[in-house]
């Protein structure tokens, strides 16, 4: 049972972090960026319509908030480990350092999985608005292959998602100095275009479209909360890069905690303008920016809109397969996933064969999966990885009073007592049905690590 919770050493692990087999090339810039790119998409493009019109109404703002302050409290938790322990891996990393092998196998298994149906999700939402701007130019293309077979539209393949996903995996693996100066040129798109709807949009708000402002009361904002949840699990794709940083102990705390706190206040006042704008019940919508713009007669402004979310949402494609390659990267270097997704390329310095094979399985889901019942599952998963970043946190402080931390958080162990309960607390609010999911993807994460990782297990292999 022992060897179960075996942990791995602080000491080890910032031994490993002063390795150079990745190559470290961003700032607190780029990470705030990357951040961004990373939260900025899917949210304010698309989620914020569907909840505003079937859970939370106007009061989608304070869903927003909601999310926010469980986010900016695990986002403290991530700061002071990315600042101590700057290693890839994220929370798996920080998992294994404090509460064992089994979790940290069992948090790295289900934060593959969240990334991977990110990634072929938002590439799905990709697909839907590359093709209503093409539409505009008057190119349409055939339904058998622009949608997934479950979608219900008689599709064989969503081949625009499958090629946008395959384009992205050809960065990545090409470099992270390249993704990244792809990412902050796209990032500055979409913010350009974001505050020009804020700008556009303030002159058609009407105060009684906000009325009644919590139409399902309470409990709609608190499940609006647990939903727009898929809008923010981006920044903890800015603490898997940290092997990549140039200062990590510095730039990852920065990164974290800027690119959440500009998102939050985006997400706020986009819900608060749209909501606005258009009254709550029409708003269940694919594109509801580029609808508010359009019910206010501003169509050639929906047109740029539309622009705006295919930079976005490939932002957030990026940052998400990213993350998944450097978790499972993290994973294989420890002998708990196989070594091929851990080696280097001599020349790129990146997974290589490991972005490949995440690139396949990602295009191959969204190509041929409807994905649209799956969004809780991925907040699932978030929660349950921001639940263990607050209780590793108390641990490390515990077992590692005097680790040097260029962060700390403040009035430890409450606050993340509270990041804990918080995440728990929506999660209880998430379906019945993202529960049993949940707990089956969960099952065969643990067949698998009986079955092969314990076995291969470097810390497994030194015990013998």
């Amino acid at each position: 049972m022992s060897s179960l919770f075996r942990k791995k050493s602080i000491t080890d692990l910032l031994a490993q972090s002063q390795q150079k087999s990745l190559a470290r090339t961003m700032g607190a810039f780029d990470l705030t960026l990357l951040g961004i790119g990373a939260i900025v998409g899917t949210g304010i493009f698309v989620l914020t319509g569907v909840v505003a019109a079937e859970t939370a109404g106007p009061a989608l703002i304070l869903s927003f908030i909601l999310s926010g302050i469980a986010c900016a409290l695990a986002a403290f938790c991530y700061a002071e480990f990315a600042s101590s322990v700057p290693i890839s891996g994220s929370v798996y990393t920080y998992t294994y350092a404090t509460l064992g092998e089994l979790f940290a196998f069992l948090i790295g298994w289900d934060l593959m999985l969240e990334y991977l149906l990110a990634t072929s999700a938002v590439a799905t939402g990709w697909s839907a608005y590359f093709q209503s701007l093409i539409a505009g130019f008057g190119v349409e293309l055939p339904d058998v292959i622009t949608s997934a077979p479950g979608a219900g539209k008689g599709g064989f393949i969503d081949l625009p998602a499958v090629i946008v996903i395959l384009l992205i995996t050809a960065l990545l693996s090409k470099g992270i100095k390249e993704s990244t100066r792809v990412n902050n040129i796209m990032v500055f798109v979409k913010l350009a275009v974001i505050l020009i709807f804020i700008v556009a949009g303030v002159w058609y708000v009407k105060p009684d479209n906000w009325t009644p402002f919590v139409p399902f009361g309470f409990d709609g904002i608190v499940t609006g909360a647990a939903t727009v949840f898929f809008a923010y699990i981006g920044f903890d794709a800015v603490a898997t890069a940290a092997e990549e940083v140039k200062r990590p102990q510095r730039d990852v705390p920065i990164g974290i905690i800027a690119s959440l706190t500009v998102c939050t206040i985006l997400y706020i006042i986009v819900s608060l303008i749209l909501t606005g704008m258009v009254p709550y019940t029409q708003l269940n919508v694919a594109d509801p920016v580029s609808f508010a713009l359009q019910f206010v007669g501003q169509n050639s402004l929906a047109g740029l809109i539309s622009v705006g979310a295919i930079a976005g949402i490939t932002t957030v494609l990026l940052v998400m397969m990213y993350a998944q390659v450097r978790i499972s990267f993290a994973m294989s270097r420890d002998g708990l996933l196989p070594k091929r997704l851990s080696k280097v390329h001599p020349s790129f310095k990146t997974p290589f064969q490991n972005t490949w094979i995440t690139g396949f399985v990602a295009a191959a889901i969204a190509g041929f999966v409807d994905l649209t019942t799956l969004a809780h599952l991925v907040n699932m998963g978030t929660l349950a990885a921001f639940t263990l970043i607050s209780v590793a946190v108390i641990v490390l402080r515990k077992t590692h009073p005097n680790l040097e931390r260029a962060f700390k958080v403040p009035f430890v162990p409450v606050l993340p007592a509270i990041s804990a309960l918080f995440c728990i607390y929506l999660m209880i609010s998430l379906p019945a049905i993202t529960w049993i999911s949940f707990f089956i993807w969960i099952g065969i994460g643990t067949v698998i690590y009986f079955v092969y990782a314990r076995k291969n297990s470097n810390l497994g292999r030194l015990e013998k």
